[in-house]
């Protein structure tokens, strides 16, 4: 079967359990890009079969109800969000996480960039957009052979994602005043909680969602700035629970005004 550049295609090896689109292809190797899941792998072409609308109902029906707004009482009270400033290295997860803001009501800032270049460029950013929520996610990767679990050296990017938070806490310390989500598939979860994330990924160092840093994200903004958060709840919201995403007892950040 003839394979091009931007073709959806599953792996058989993996008994087809992922969509990825196909990004390069050298030779009998393309290189795949997660269509839903933040993974980049390469696979030999005559392990790749061309996806099938079938396979993705499961997922299509996730991301119907992860784009269910919440329901606010409108008729007498008015709402006032928190701010997401969403840093990520993948500029077509950013995309769609930006539409999800949008299609959400609440105010976010996007910028692509690199992992190793974020930690350098954040307090920039902070200052100048000054968030209640900030996002550091893109890739990552955890690989067996170069470490145990606990070894950051053993991931392909949680060591940025780590720089990146604890440049971000310099800028503020406070979980309460700014709320921290990063990581990408199989992150070091433990370091990234450690280095002051408030949510991070991987509990189970599987794959996440290309959506999941943005329910996150878009759960506190929501949440009212009075009360803690149901955690459990949170993150249960998102592709793979808790073995995907964990995280701290947080309150939220939106400010609930009256009369409307």
């Amino acid at each position: 079967m003839n394979f091009k550049v931007g073709d959806l295609v599953t792996r058989n090896s993996h008994s087809n359990d992922i969509i990825f689109k196909i990004i390069n292809i050298d030779n009998d190797i393309a290189e795949l890009k997660g269509v839903n899941v933040r993974l980049l792998v390469d696979s030999y072409i005559d392990d790749l079969k061309k996806y099938d609308n079938e396979d993705i109902e499961e997922e299509e029906s996730f991301v119907k109800r992860a784009y269910q707004p919440p329901m606010l009482n409108r008729n007498d009270y008015f709402y006032l969000p928190g701010k997401i400033l969403h840093i990520d290295s993948d500029y077509d997860y950013l995309s769609r996480c930006l539409d999800y803001y949008d299609k959400s009501n609440v105010w976010a800032m996007g910028i692509n960039e690199r992992e190793e270049d974020i930690a350098d460029n954040i307090k920039n950013w902070l200052s100048k957009y000054k968030p209640d929520i900030l996002v550091i996610t893109g890739h990552d990767a955890y690989y067996k052979k170069k470490g145990a679990s606990n070894d950051i050296n053993a991931y392909k990017n949680s060591k940025h994602f780590v720089a990146a938070i604890k440049k971000a806490r310099e800028y503020e310390g406070s979980h309460e005043k700014l709320i921290i989500v990063s990581g990408g598939c199989g992150s070091c979860y433990e370091e990234l909680i450690k280095a002051g994330a408030n949510f991070a990924s991987s509990p189970k160092r599987i794959n996440i969602h290309a959506l999941d840093p943005a329910i996150i994200a878009t759960k506190m903004s929501l949440s009212d700035i009075n009360k803690n958060i149901d955690l459990k709840d949170i993150l249960e919201q998102t592709k793979y629970g808790k073995d995907g995403i964990g995280g701290i007892i947080t309150r939220g950040t939106m400010y609930v005004g009256y009369p409307r």
